[in-house]
């Protein structure tokens, strides 16, 4: 669903910094970061929530595994 918002440009320019350093769309850091909130305030959003912290660690592992893998492998073949 297409929406919009306003926010301050300063958290905009901070959102599109970090989107840019994960490698994910703004959209997908907007949903990413409502579900987080939402999650937490829910009344058994406790596990749920450490549940997606857990999950955006490894996924950012991920990416900086790819990074570093992706740097060798150029690296390499200069």
């Amino acid at each position: 669903m297409k929406t919009a918002i306003s926010i301050p440009d300063e958290l905009f320019r901070d959102g599109e910094r970090l989107a840019k350093s994960l490698a994910r769309s703004r959209s997908q850091l907007y949903a990413d970061a409502l579900r987080e909130y939402l999650t937490r305030r829910a009344p058994d959003g406790i596990e749920t929530a450490m549940n997606a912290v857990l999950d955006s660690v490894e996924q950012e592992k991920e990416v900086a595994f790819s990074r570093r893998a992706t740097q060798r492998t150029w690296k390499r073949h200069k």
